[in-house]
């Protein structure tokens, strides 16, 4: 079986074939940058023809940036207005030409690397963040996804947080990786006392140069970086789109 997925994102659609066996890409990764403006039909277009140079394929995954709630996208905090209340199942299978699943993109990552990288084994409540154009959460208690939860949108200096510490922050601002990391520090400190998890798994880009400022964030909770970096939303993608145990509600780690 053939399974694509596809991860958009505020700069970039990104998407290749998935071995879900595995859990790596199966072959080449195709990026597009997103445009702009990113609106509902524009997107679609670019979709489909990331999913065109994945070849063909006997299902297809797609993450979105925002809340999807039965394959209608509800919030867009970093595309067009126009994506809200879409149907974005429906649109994106009709650009595509067969029928899509849509999920959360930091819920993609986040049963990607409890199933294949930093997660694995983590029986507790763990959390991972993803670190980008905006901040992503996925939230996991005993396994088990509790999708949509968007604490990048908590307030931190009485703005979303991900306008005080995204990447895409860091670089308009043009902040060292000390004040990156103080920064980081102060949101992940802010979502520990409200959540106390046993792990945090920092994913995003950024991620494939943890060592810039990881060790610099100093907090009760473990913090480690994500396996699949920034394949993990294109890996969760393609899960989704199958019957595998990534399924919201189920567990997703052994």
């Amino acid at each position: 079986m053939k399974v694509i997925g596809i991860d958009i994102g505020g700069s970039g659609i990104k998407g290749a074939p998935v071995d879900l066996r595995l859990g790596q890409l199966a072959g080449e990764r195709n990026r597009v940058a997103t445009p702009q403006p990113a609106d509902v039909a524009s997107v679609a277009a670019v979709v489909a023809e990331v999913a065109a140079a994945s070849g063909d394929a006997d299902a297809i995954g797609v993450t979105f940036p925002g809340v999807v709630v039965g394959g209608v996208t509800r919030t867009a905090a970093n595309l067009d207005p126009s994506w809200l209340d879409a149907p974005a199942t429906a649109v994106l299978s009709e650009a595509v030409g067969r029928p899509v699943t849509v999920i959360n993109d930091a819920d993609a990552a986040g049963v990607a690397e409890m199933t294949f990288g930093s997660g694995r084994g983590c029986h507790g409540v763990a959390l991972m963040v993803t670190l980008g154009t905006g901040i992503g959460s996925a939230v996991f208690a005993g396994g088990r996804l509790v999708p949509n939860t968007e604490l990048g949108h908590v307030l931190l200096h009485d703005m979303d947080a991900e306008d005080y510490a995204s990447d895409r922050v860091r670089e308009a601002e043009d902040l060292d990786w000390p004040e990156w990391a103080a920064r980081v520090g102060e949101y992940l400190a802010h979502v520990e006392s409200l959540l106390w998890p046993d792990l945090i798994i920092i994913g995003g880009g950024v991620s494939k140069r943890a060592d810039k400022f990881l060790p610099l964030i100093k907090i009760r909770t473990p913090v480690v970086p994500a396996t699949l970096q920034n394949h993990a939303g294109i890996i969760g993608a393609a899960m989704a789109a199958t019957t595998t145990p990534a399924a919201v509600g189920r567990p997703v780690s052994a």
